[in-house]
């Protein structure tokens, strides 16, 4: 990965977007407003049909816009070609409904030149709709610390260790799928550092979202994530623990660096057909388990850890 050097690398922003236009305005607008400026911004756009890509062409004429044929196309497949179309040595990784602050590229590649060159990933901090009180006053949250995971909608990442890892997997579609980069990350000696001092509102509620297609897709690839990164041992071990919050619904306080799952039990509860979907979602897994194998490196680094506790 070579050496820190004096200049500022250079930062392409990625972002995908689908059918969120007035958040895909505000980001944009952002990211135009920086204090140090972008040297890129790539949008890659599943096929939205709210406007949003007439939007772009016309109101941005500096955006890098690349028009997926079909809305088909999962967030890692989408994400992917925006990172290989960024020419830069990094790259902001960036949801369609997050808003930076105007001194977001100043403060994170400054934070990032600070850092080892083993640093790979620097994650914001994010706010949420909902977000509660005990999380946002939690010490782990406040805390400047290396993780096991990102927050895939406001990262600032080298593009070369990305590159590395081979990107998202496409695999994973949607969900679960910054935590499996994360282990082949950690797996080729980098570190992901949680920069909690740096802001940055998302649209998206807080917690696990809701509703059968979120719900199929986290579980499915958990059990991906486990048997492609997770030592055997390990994996029972959290199974285990799994279960026994399953049937005795005994709390954690908070789980930090794993947000997205954060609510998993309620949304079980809550989702019609919850635990039907759970099972079904489990044996798609289950059919998927050759593939898994065939990639598994189990992460043993220092910062791993494992999500939901």
């Amino acid at each position: 990965m070579g050496e820190v050097r004096d200049r500022r690398l250079g930062v392409t922003a990625v972002m995908t977007s689908f059918n969120k236009k007035e958040f895909v305005r505000r980001n944009l607008d952002a990211i135009f407003a920086q204090t140090v400026k972008f040297d890129a911004v790539v949008v890659v756009d599943n096929a939205s049909t709210d406007g949003t890509i007439d939007m772009i062409a016309a109101d941005y004429p500096d955006v890098t816009l690349v028009v997926m044929p079909h809305s088909g196309y999962g967030a890692c497949e989408t994400f992917n070609l925006g990172f290989s179309t960024a020419r830069t040595e990094l790259v902001a990784i960036l949801d369609d409904d997050v808003e930076l602050p105007p001194d977001w590229v100043d403060r994170m590649t400054a934070r990032l030149a600070a850092e080892p060159v083993t640093t790979a990933m620097v994650s914001s901090h994010v706010w949420e709709p909902g977000t509660p009180d005990w999380y946002m006053t939690h010490p782990e949250v406040l805390r400047e610390r290396y993780m096991a995971t990102f927050r895939g909608c406001a990262t600032l990442a080298r593009r070369d260790v990305l590159e590395k890892c081979g990107w998202y997997d496409p695999d994973f579609f949607i969900y679960g799928n910054e935590r499996d980069l994360s282990a082949r990350v950690l797996n080729l000696g980098c570190r992901i550092l949680q920069f909690p001092s740096v802001v940055v509102k998302h649209g998206t509620p807080f917690g696990m979202k809701h509703g059968k297609r979120s719900l199929y897709y986290h579980v499915r690839n958990l059990w991906w994530y486990l048997f492609k990164h997770v030592p055997w041992g390990q994996v029972f071990a959290f199974l285990f623990g799994f279960l026994w919050r399953s049937v005795f619904g005994r709390k954690k306080a908070a789980v930090t660096d794993a947000v997205g799952t954060i609510g998993f039990f309620s949304t079980v509860r809550e989702t019609p057909g919850g635990w039907w979907i759970v099972v079904k979602a489990t044996f798609d897994a289950f059919m998927g388990l050759p593939k898994c194998l065939r990639k598994r490196a189990p992460c043993r680094a220092p910062d791993f850890s494992l999500p939901l506790g």
